[in-house]
């Protein structure tokens, strides 16, 4: 457990770097120059996300709750808006002028998803962390920047294409998924 809650320490405090000790990051860039200070954040990031799977993985199954049957059904369809909304802040298409903070909020859906299938404490610890993150981390940027300024929609197309985009990474993690025991498309994961 210890591994994975490292992982996950190490997360938040990369992501809260930059809002938190703003002075510090930017004496990180003064000192290392901005791109070796980025890649020196994004290494800790890369380590956060190793050490959180490779504990998770590790950790035996602890149950707490028992997910209600079928909710796998329910993961797949928030699993499918949370990849969608992942890029949308980044589309060219309409979905980018929906709201604000779209790939925290992916997160925020990604961590409720997963919580309705795995009722176990590794699970309740990983998911539940990382959707806390996400939503301080809203509350974060907003606080910093302020009003948001809606972005122009862009045209359907753009959406069409982030549709496209959001099925083939939906049947790429789903194969994942398979492929380490845990099909997705049984309804539940118990």
């Amino acid at each position: 457990m210890q591994v994975m809650i490292v992982g996950i320490l190490l997360w938040v405090a990369a992501h809260f770097f930059k809002r938190v000790i703003p002075g510090a990051r930017a004496a990180m860039d003064r000192v290392m120059g901005a791109g070796p200070a980025r890649g020196a954040i994004a290494g800790v990031i890369v380590l956060s996300i190793v050490l959180m799977v490779v504990g998770f993985r590790a950790e035996p199954y602890d149950p707490v709750y028992t997910p209600f049957p079928g909710m796998g059904h329910l993961n797949n369809l928030l699993m499918l808006v949370a990849l969608f909304l992942s890029g949308a802040g980044n589309s060219k298409g309409r979905a980018r002028a929906w709201l604000r903070h779209p790939m925290l909020w992916s997160v925020v859906i990604w961590s409720g998803a997963h919580l309705l299938v795995n009722g176990d404490l590794a699970s309740i610890i990983l998911f539940g962390s990382l959707g806390v993150w996400a939503l301080l981390e809203m509350l974060l940027i907003s606080r910093a920047e302020g009003p948001w300024q809606r972005p122009e929609p862009g045209p359907i197309k753009g959406d069409i294409k982030l549709a496209v985009i959001t099925l083939v990474l939906f049947a790429i993690i789903a194969g994942i998924h398979i492929w380490l025991g845990h099909n997705p498309f049984l309804g539940t994961f118990a």
